[in-house]
């Protein structure tokens, strides 16, 4: 028994550990229930009386041996573990790294540029649904039933009527007029009536393919004058000094006939093209005119389907997409990038 206690107190001296799982061993065969230390003291019962004192101490001083190098491998294998997660020491002499702020989307910064031009003249800003009712998204908008504009290709349905009723269908708006419908809406026959004078801007859904000049998901600023004697030249004016406050001096506008089913007469707003001057590019497709907008007075209809007396009120309207004013204005060539977060994209808008 002593000579097997001293082969074993030479392997506990001679024992290497330098990891946690070389650790792990060394407590599993020395130190735990079912180690070889444990296993000498349940045999030392068969020790002869007269031998079993001095056989005791020897295996405590065995006992006590393993667990004092079990205690200086933990310490060791928890100091190197410290030294390979400290952080290394600071360098007071290094220049310090610059505060680095975030930017604003340009598209945001583009949204609120146009509300407060037109909340500069008397706007103020309307909000709605996005998941819109066919009725408020096309029927009260003059959209007759047979419009490509109802087609599945156009238009993201959520619900369809299941008596077949398009009045009930449920969708994606796909434009931001069925806040002036609601706008209108309010003014209740038979009570004072109140000017409206509003801008709706919101995102709006089409299912198109993405590419560079063309997305499913894009924003509109709408807006919506309705009043008594309002007539077309309070759209041209409207419409010109909103160019004049967001674009370069200079530029120039025209008004281009055109249809809208909720319009009449209607006009589509073209400008010259920012990024070439007017001289021609891909951008304006070398004409020198880049469309920005829709607008026109608003159908007697419309206003009718509304509750509002067309023969005592009259107004105009008018839509543009904030991207393609983004576009114009920061030379964005690609529509995917506002939506793509590239930070190197978004980082040239820093300060503004």
């Amino acid at each position: 028994m002593l000579e097997k206690v001293r082969d074993i107190h030479l392997e506990i001296d001679q024992y290497d550990v330098r990891s946690k799982e070389q650790l792990e061993q060394f407590r599993l065969r020395f130190i735990s229930r079912k180690g070889v230390i444990t296993e000498l003291f349940e045999g030392l019962k068969s020790v002869p009386a007269e031998d079993r004192r001095a056989v005791g101490q020897e295996l405590n001083g065995l006992k006590n041996r393993a667990q004092e190098r079990f205690d200086q491998f933990s310490q060791f294998i928890d100091e190197q573990h410290a030294s390979a997660n400290s952080a290394p020491p600071i360098d007071l002499t290094l220049p310090v790294l610059p505060n680095l702020t975030g930017t604003r989307h340009p598209l945001n910064l583009v949204r609120q540029r146009i509300i407060q031009i037109f909340e500069r003249i008397g706007f103020n800003v309307a909000d709605g649904p996005e998941i819109e009712s066919d009725w408020y998204n096309f029927g009260a908008l003059n959209f007759p039933d047979n419009h490509p504009a109802r087609d599945m290709q156009d238009t993201f349905f959520v619900a369809k009527s299941p008596n077949g009723d398009p009045a009930q269908d449920m969708l994606l708006r796909t434009h931001t007029s069925n806040v002036q419908i609601r706008l209108m809406e309010r003014q209740k026959p038979g009570t004072a009536f109140k000017p409206i004078r509003s801008i709706m801007p919101g995102r709006v859904y089409r299912n198109e393919t993405i590419s560079a000049r063309a997305h499913c998901l894009f924003h509109q600023v709408e807006g919506l004058y309705i009043d008594r004697n309002v007539g077309f030249k309070d759209l041209k004016d409207t419409l010109y000094h909103f160019v004049k406050e967001m674009f370069e001096p200079g530029t120039r506008i025209r008004f281009r006939p055109s249809y809208f089913p909720f319009t009449e007469p209607s006009a589509e707003i073209d400008i010259s093209c920012q990024i070439c001057g007017g001289k021609g590019c891909t951008i304006c497709k070398h004409s020198g005119w880049v469309e920005i907008a829709g607008s026109g007075m608003v159908d007697p209809q419309v206003i009718a389907n509304c509750g509002i007396d067309p023969e005592e009120y009259t107004g105009f309207a008018f839509g543009m997409g904030i991207e393609r004013i983004t576009q114009l204005k920061y030379v964005v060539n690609d529509l995917r990038l506002y939506t793509e977060n590239d930070v190197r994209f978004l980082r040239q808008f820093e300060g503004l």
